[in-house]
């Protein structure tokens, strides 16, 4: 007869990490009994789905704790990845699909009468990121777990992340999305992992052994805690994690102040130290917002440091091996600080001198650039510098002073050209008030540079970083950007999912490049029926996630043509509303036109900065134009527009599949790359875009026949400028003519005369500096010849779509990580065997208190 306290350890350890589906549900039901006490009278929907997520977080725990001890077996060198968004979306239906377990977990619900779907849709979106920059950074996360590298990401735990955006009257309000309302079952805060983070004070200079010393006093301390979320790989072997800092106070209260009255200086400190982390992007239209930014900036760059040293002393004291043990991505110039922060850490705290610390801090860190807009490349006043980091500031001197003195030698005459390109190099920028520059900062202080597509490189070799080109070119290099296809084709759009994998086998979910096979089905009309089937409930889905999310009703039947980005002047939003008008227009106007015209839905998405006032306008004239429209009796049926408030990824997740005509249409040579034309290729929809960012490898991929490529090339672009006007454009087109005299007329804004007058006066009168007339009529052009492929030979539309599927494979970020890991992080794989066998939970508490 078997051991009493054996087969309980097995009966424990079996119901909270075996993976059958009565095993799930025993730990699912005893989640609900014991962490929430429920009963018939005590219990939520909230109280189920966090049961569920403990229950699969139950099931992680295991695999993640063998995941780092066989990395710290083996001395794998770690990627730190280092970003102020993480635009992760829900984790339930990833985490389980790359675990594998999706049918177990459907039929343990369904055995306690609950369905799978309703507790997922539960799950609020994780307020962590905004757009691109965001869901790039998660989507490395998970090709790094799944190629089994391992990794840290590194951020801040937002309280209330961005902003929930609501529209009324069309107009964008920002409202505090407090994600955490209900907690975060999947993160588990680590009390343990705090660290001192300093501002403010003053820099004493003293010597010491001969040795020049520095010390940083009288600061103002906060401390930051770390909530670590475990990151599955697919096939859940290797867990990795995101790493997410929250400030907190070195006091929390003040007696003195409460006793004495002054209830609101007895909390003032919590309050001011909470701050840095309660907020996604704080508006720095004002003084204090750029000082918040700052300080969330140095906040989450000198915790994450701090960390990564700690993990490296632990086993290592010489620090040359520094930088075999570690490399530390800088995703844009958000964490840039980290140059200044690892230089002051060697030298100031492990006493290394500063040609060692040099040498190390270079070859550490990488930095990613994704702006091609030198306003969006981010600068501090000194002044403020010299406030918050006055020991940063003297670093930062030092390495623009010795950084000059070399670069000089590359720039020996003294002619203006040659002046004017160190002026365009130097770190601090002779302004008023001066300014640091944190691109520079970082080009100078990593090893490797990156674009994140062919054309952004080539445009910040030759364009943005010329003169740095000349002094460091064996710097950059590029690696454009993907997207995971566990995320945004297994868990999206499961019906293709299944499809694809009935037709070429289940390799393509780690290996992309598979999905080349699928051309081979393009014209086979069995395939293509179902390609089709699948789009078309894909629709019926999203028409269903719409209405009763924001209370959109959308027609499945008529083509999906999707334009989801953050709201940006450069990302024209504004073209696409233009050449509604024109549809409008032509529909109204034409009885020929209207009577083959057949359904189109317009769909619109995305947040504006809350500062960003023309950003915002486009909101609202978009709004304003579907107003019109959608209540118009002659178009409403052929014609409707809306915008879907609030985007965010779990909308993404709905509406991508869904789409037809997939909207890329920036200004040339203003995209870095994109990854919301990956991921509408990916699906299946169809490209209408400029030859801007990842487009232009989209087409050499899918071929020019099979995406609708437009307009003025960046090269173009720039031969226009100087001499460009708007008018000239618009005079001699009359369909142009006309649309832009019923926006100057107020025809979409009657009720509120005047509404839109700056924004059309910056588009018409100084410049129209994002090329909007001088793209339109091409784009109209290339517009309707989708739409009349569509309607007209549908049969090839589809072939098309499918076509675009096979050629996605490019595109996944499994190729973009083994390519960063290989040539500039100098990472390999470490694998982790699966957990199958009981483990022994008593066995790890002895451990534990030994």
């Amino acid at each position: 007869m078997p051991n009493k306290k054996t087969t309980d350890k097995t009966v424990v350890n079996s119901v909270r990490s075996a993976r059958t589906s009565k095993a799930i549900a025993q730990d699912f039901a005893e989640h609900l009994k014991y962490d929430a006490d429920a009963d018939i009278f005590h219990t939520t929907q909230e109280g189920r789905y966090e049961a569920l997520a403990n229950t699969i977080r139950d099931r992680i725990v295991h695999q993640w704790n063998k995941s780092r001890k066989t990395q710290r077996a083996k001395n794998a060198k770690h990627v730190y990845y280092l970003s102020l968004e993480f635009l992760m979306g829900r984790a339930m239906t990833n985490n389980i699909n790359n675990m594998g377990i999706m049918d177990q977990v459907t039929e343990a619900l369904k055995s306690l009468g609950y369905t799978y779907e309703e507790l997922a849709d539960v799950e609020p979106d994780a307020g962590l990121g905004n757009g691109g920059l965001g869901r790039l950074a998660a989507c490395f996360l998970d090709s790094m777990a799944t190629l089994e590298i391992p990794s840290y990401g590194y951020g801040i735990r937002y309280n209330y992340g961005i902003f929930k955006q609501l529209i009324s009257n069309g107009y964008q309000f920002e409202q505090p999305d407090n994600w955490l309302r209900y907690g975060n079952p999947w993160e588990i805060p680590r009390s343990d992992v705090a660290y001192t983070v300093n501002f403010g004070g003053k820099v004493q200079h003293f010597r010491e052994n001969g040795r020049e010393m520095y010390k940083w006093v009288d600061t103002d301390k906060i401390i930051g805690m770390a909530y670590d979320m475990p990151i599955i790989g697919y096939g859940g072997t290797t867990v990795n994690t995101l790493r997410l800092w929250s400030a907190k106070a070195v006091e929390d209260f003040s007696f003195q102040d409460f006793n004495e009255g002054d209830y609101t200086q007895a909390v003032r400190d919590k309050v001011t130290a909470e701050n840095i982390s309660q907020v996604l992007y704080p508006n720095d239209t004002q003084y204090l917002g750029k000082v918040l930014r700052l300080k969330q900036q140095y906040f989450f760059v000198a915790c994450s440091l701090a960390d990564i040293v700690r993990r490296f002393k632990r086993k290592f004291t010489d620090w040359k091996e520094f930088p075999n043990q570690a490399a530390i991505q800088l995703n844009d110039t958000h964490p840039s600080i980290a140059v200044a922060e690892l230089m002051r850490i060697l030298i100031d705290e492990e006493g290394l001198e500063w040609d060692e610390a040099w040498e190390i801090t270079k070859a550490t860190l990488g930095y990613t650039n994704h702006t091609l807009m030198p306003e969006a490349l981010e600068k501090w006043p000194v002044p403020m510098f010299e406030e918050l980091l006055p020991r940063h500031l003297q670093i930062i001197y030092e390495i623009n002073n010795r950084f000059l003195k070399f670069a000089v030698s590359f720039f020996p005459t003294a002619n203006a050209e040659n002046l004017n390109a160190i002026r365009k190099i130097s770190i601090i920028e002779e302004s008023n008030p001066k300014n640091i520059r944190m691109a520079n900062l970082a080009i100078v202080g990593s090893h490797a540079i990156n674009g994140v597509a062919a054309l952004h490189t080539e445009l910040l070799k030759n364009y943005m970083f010329p003169e740095f080109r000349t002094i460091y070119p064996e710097k950059f290099q590029n690696k454009t950007n993907g997207i995971t296809p566990r995320r945004w084709l297994l868990s999206a759009n499961p019906g293709l999912s299944s499809l694809i994998t009935d037709a070429i086998g289940p390799q393509w979910i780690t290996d992309a490049s598979q999905l080349s096979k699928l051309s081979a089905f393009a014209t086979d009309p069995a395939f293509a029926e179902k390609f089709a089937k699948v789009k078309y409930e894909n629709k019926k889905n999203a028409a269903h996630f719409l209405q009763k999310d924001c209370s959109i009703i959308v027609n499945p039947d008529s083509i999906f043509d999707v334009q989801v980005k953050r709201i940006h002047e450069y990302k024209r939003q504004l073209l696409n509303a233009f050449n509604i008008v024109l549809l409008y227009q032509k529909i109204k106007n034409d009885a020929a036109f209207a009577s083959s015209f057949k359904p189109v839905t317009f769909l619109f998405g995305g947040k504006s900065a809350p500062g960003y006032v023309n950003a915002k306008l486009s909101i609202k004239l978009i709004n304003s134009i579907a107003t019109v429209i959608n209540n118009d009796p002659a178009v409403k049926d052929k014609l409707r527009v809306h915008f879907m408030p609030n985007y965010r990824v779990t909308m993404a997740e709905s509406v991508i599949p869904a789409t037809n005509i997939s909207e890329q249409i920036s200004t040339a040579g203003l995209e870095a790359s994109g990854t919301g034309n990956m991921k509408f290729m990916l699906n299946g929809a169809l490209t209408i875009g400029t030859l801007d960012g990842a487009n232009v490898e989209i087409q050499e991929e899918v071929g020019p026949e099979n995406c609708y490529i437009f307009g003025h090339t960046e090269d173009q672009i720039a031969a226009l400028k100087g001499h460009y006007s708007p008018w000239d454009f618009i005079n001699r087109d009359d369909e142009i003519r006309s649309a832009v005299e019923l926006l100057r007329r107020d025809f979409f804004n009657i009720n509120e005369p005047g509404a839109f007058d700056a924004l059309l006066h910056e588009i018409l009168d100084c410049g129209d500096r994002f090329f909007i007339f001088a793209d339109l009529r091409m784009y109209a052009d290339r517009h309707q010849e989708i739409l009349d492929l569509y309607n007209n030979n549908f049969s090839d539309f589809n072939r098309k779509a499918i076509l675009n599927v096979a050629c996605s494979g490019k595109f996944s970020s499994d190729r973009t990580i083994k390519e960063y890991a290989e040539q500039i992080w100098g990472a390999k794989p470490c694998h982790v065997t699966l957990n199958t066998s009981a483990h022994s939970v008593l066995a790890d508490a002895h451990k534990h208190a030994k």
